[in-house]
């Protein structure tokens, strides 16, 4: 049984870990982006890497909680809340882009950035506050 909880706490590192470099990656895209077209082509091949990154720490995390017999903290309880608010976050940011985001005007896709940018600075800096809060 500990054998299965490290692999899982490790699987859940590294989850973390990829996720933060997929969040990374998102930003430089956005920051290098001048094209609302090919930026959504290249939206449409991360987004899915990134939900399913989500969903792995969120399962893997239950999983680990679940091997500790349901113990739930304050640390447990602010990981799960900060899952949910990643997912909404994604969705918010994929939905501004699909239905807010005119091709023919580059002001809007100007506009998309600064939300696209305040949105992932919330994502990585949840996944940073939470990595640091683990490793105290």
């Amino acid at each position: 049984m500990e054998a299965l909880y490290t692999l899982g706490l490790e699987i859940h590192t590294v989850g973390v870990l990829v996720l933060m470099g997929i969040v990374g990656f998102n930003i430089l895209m956005l920051a290098l982006s001048t094209q609302v077209i090919r930026y959504a082509k290249r939206m449409r091949i991360i987004m899915p890497i990134s939900a399913s990154l989500i969903a792995l720490v969120l399962f893997t995390g239950a999983t680990m909680m679940a091997a500790k017999h349901l113990e739930f903290t304050l640390l447990n309880l602010v990981m799960i809340v900060a899952g949910i608010v990643m997912i909404v976050l994604e969705a918010k940011r994929y939905k501004t882009l699909k239905r807010r985001t005119d091709i023919q005007n580059i002001d809007a896709f100007k506009g998309y950035k600064l939300k696209a940018f305040r949105y992932l600075g919330i994502e990585m800096a949840i996944l940073l506050v939470l990595t640091a809060w683990m490793m105290v």
